[in-house]
């Protein structure tokens, strides 16, 4: 198999090649990217999986989650330069529901599918449920402080304020998340995935695979969201949709791809943590650096999301955690998932 992934990176310099000489326009350059990520999301699967092997799944599913979102960090900073803060916004709220709805649900699903009722560490997925709420409710706060009406509404200056002390205060948060994942892997005492899987790489090749992985997969990222704006005027498709439904699914098809694949090897554990961890760093992480950069290139970026985003933010979050913590999920919770996604991408469809 993975020698027909192999074959399939000739896509990378086809894509290059329309990129270079606008061959066949936009729309071919956005799809040829798009399918190049394919190929480049199974060898970061297979890395992913023999790193997992060595490091335990909580540590290997937040190096998927780093390596995944490291693409997304740079393609919305080079977005923020250029101005474009709603699509930013939109970017940023679409991962966090991506991942949670479509990455967790097809995992659940495709996953239930083959092998039933699915277990995973119920205190794992329990703390990351809390965290997510966490983050959900932060980043509810400024919308509610910059909506209040008459004499109590705050100026533009107090909310970008407020928005950089809770940027702050995200990335301490997120820090002692991560802090206490690694302790609690490391003191674990049940069994480990060495028991049961060998490796067939050493961990030095894995990660070097997981590095160039990531390379590719920014620089496709890059092509493929440049194309992105015109190919959506030709389809005909809103601002809002692209941002919060369309460059989310593309830009993090290799998680996506990660985590369904783990699904299917029952290693529910490493697909949970890719698809909620990633969310996580998303909320706790990369948007509060942005809004730190922001500041730092003269384009001030606040936390308050419009209400589409809130509702379908607050309603990912809650069904998530309701699934998650019961230490089991089965194919028709990831049915589910996705159908509240294809709820909110439908309404997001018909916004304006």
């Amino acid at each position: 198999m993975m020698r027909i992934w192999y074959a399939c990176l000739i896509l990378i310099p086809i894509a290059v090649f329309f990129e270079i000489t606008e061959v066949g326009g936009h729309s071919l350059v956005f799809v040829t990217s798009a399918l190049a990520l394919i190929p480049l999301a199974a060898i970061l699967g297979a890395a992913t999986e023999q790193a997992a092997i060595y490091t335990g799944p909580k540590i290997g599913a937040l190096l998927n989650a780093t390596l995944g979102n490291a693409a997304e960090l740079i393609i919305t900073i080079v977005a923020l330069r250029e101005g474009l803060v709603d699509v930013v916004k939109a970017s940023i709220a679409g991962s966090i529901i991506g991942n949670i709805l479509v990455v967790l649900g097809f995992s659940a699903l495709v996953g239930g599918l083959k092998h039933g009722t699915q277990q995973f560490d119920p205190r794992a997925a329990g703390t990351n449920a809390t965290m997510m709420m966490l983050a959900v409710v932060a980043l509810c706060i400024p919308a509610v402080f910059a909506l209040t009406g008459g004499e109590l509404r705050p100026s533009e200056t107090d909310v970008e304020f407020l928005s950089d002390g809770l940027a702050v205060i995200l990335i301490i948060v997120y820090v002692l998340y991560v802090v206490y994942s690694l302790w609690h892997e490391e003191s674990s005492s049940g069994t480990t995935v060495h028991e049961a899987h060998q490796p067939s790489m050493p961990l030095a090749l894995a990660i070097g695979i997981l590095g160039v992985s990531t390379i590719a997969i920014v620089v496709m990222s890059e092509i493929l969201v440049g194309a992105l704006e015109p190919t959506a005027d030709a389809w005909g498709l809103s601002p809002l949709f692209v941002g919060v439904i369309v460059v989310p699914l593309v830009g993090n098809i290799a998680e996506h791809l990660v985590a369904v694949q783990v699904a299917v090897k029952n290693k529910m554990d490493l697909s949970l943590g890719i698809a909620v961890g990633s969310g996580l760093q998303i909320a706790l992480f990369v948007t509060p650096v942005l809004v730190l950069v922001g500041v730092l290139v003269g384009q001030p970026m606040t936390l308050v999301f419009n209400p589409y985003e809130l509702a379908a933010l607050l309603g990912a979050g809650i069904i998530a955690a309701l699934i998650s913590l019961d230490g089991e999920s089965n194919w028709l919770e990831g049915a589910e998932l996705i159908a509240l996604y294809l709820m909110i991408g439908l309404a997001f469809y018909f916004v304006p």
